[in-house]
């Protein structure tokens, strides 16, 4: 397959809110769009792995919402400036979306939660939760790849971020208080909880515990070097919540954060956490970028970006820099109607 080209590049600097004491400032360099192909190209994540960078996403020509046409794309680059896509997949009559990298036991595994679809679009008022089911396929090499298999114990979630913990990894999946029909749709409604589920093999999963008892919704989480885990959980379109907790990680603490998250992303920058996702603004939702501090959120950039937009990814790179992912439909194409494309842009902390 051939390398994608860019489509631009060029180099701003964003002032963080800083003052003695606090985070320090980060210039956002050499932003450029990576992928645009007249779909709706969506939701990525970032990882490093056998000495490349990986990038995925959702990618649908009808649109953002649930039709059994949309794919998961995965491109692959040596130096983040040339991406070459070497795999795309996709299941029948469902919404693949959301795809998430995890790396557990010799095996690059992209999860994606599916939404029933049938063979059109499906009307929102038909979305229902409990016909959700998780989905991953997974390499050992990077050039071949397993097909799609459906996820043992995930039937009824919406699965999305994961992680892994010693011989275990970890899953976020939404889903619905005892499975309830009730109270339909999308939306995270009182009756919608996230869970933790545990897995042996990346494949195989069992519910362990809640990161959300109400208002359940995409979860973004780590552990630490102590085991503690850490996460930040979008709440519909209520405040954010940070959740913490100790091993075997069964009681959470929960702190709503001041804003809205949408699409959440939590990563570790050398010793600081990054926070990055939606969030609204007087001029509309914006992808940004923040320090956490404490219980709080420093914000450091506002990433070029509008309408339909977020879902960040991150890696550091060799030298202490990072790059971040994002989509965004900012943009418009030569008839004046929107795209939505992915983008990439390096991050700097700079000196004091």
């Amino acid at each position: 397959m051939r390398p994608l080209s860019l489509f631009f590049a060029f180099t701003t600097f964003l002032p963080a809110v800083v003052s003695a004491g606090e985070p320090p400032k980060v210039a956002v360099e050499n932003l450029r769009r990576v992928y645009h192909n007249g779909e709706h190209n969506a939701f990525t994540d970032l990882i490093r792995w056998k000495g490349a960078y990986w990038l995925t996403f959702r990618s649908c020509p009808n649109g953002h919402m649930v039709f059994p046409t949309s794919s998961i794309r995965v491109l692959r680059s040596d130096d983040t400036r040339n991406w070459t896509e070497v795999h795309r997949f996709s299941v029948p009559q469902r919404d693949t979306r959301d795809p998430h990298f995890l790396l557990f036991r010799d095996k690059l595994f992209i999860y994606t939660g599916t939404w029933w679809s049938g063979d059109g679009e499906l009307p929102r008022e038909k979305y229902n939760l409990n016909q959700h089911l998780g989905f991953a396929v997974f390499s050992e090499d990077g050039e071949n790849w397993s097909s799609p298999q459906a996820l043992e114990g995930t039937y009824g979630h919406y699965i999305w971020k994961a992680a892994s913990q010693g011989d275990k990894a970890y899953l976020c999946g939404r889903r619905k208080l005892d499975f309830t029909d009730s109270e339909e749709g999308a939306g995270a409604a009182a009756v919608v909880q996230s869970a933790m589920l545990e897995s042996d093999d990346g494949l195989v999963w069992r519910f362990h515990s809640l990161f959300q008892e109400a208002r359940g919704d995409e979860t973004a989480f780590l552990f630490n070097d102590d085991e503690s885990l850490l996460a930040v959980s979008r709440s519909g379109s209520q405040p954010a919540q940070l959740i913490r907790a100790k091993a075997p990680w069964k009681e959470k603490n929960r702190v709503d954060l001041p804003e809205y998250i949408g699409g959440p992303l939590l990563a570790r920058w050398g010793d600081r956490y990054l926070v990055g996702g939606r969030r609204n603004s007087p001029e509309g939702p914006v992808t940004t970028l923040s320090w956490l501090v404490g219980d709080n959120l420093v914000k450091f950039a506002d990433l070029p970006s509008g309408g339909d937009n977020s879902y960040p990814g991150f890696v550091t790179l060799d030298d202490g820099r990072g790059l971040v992912s994002w989509y965004s439909s900012h943009e418009k194409n030569a008839d004046g109607k929107p795209i939505t494309a992915i983008y990439l842009a390096e991050l700097r902390i700079l000196p004091d």
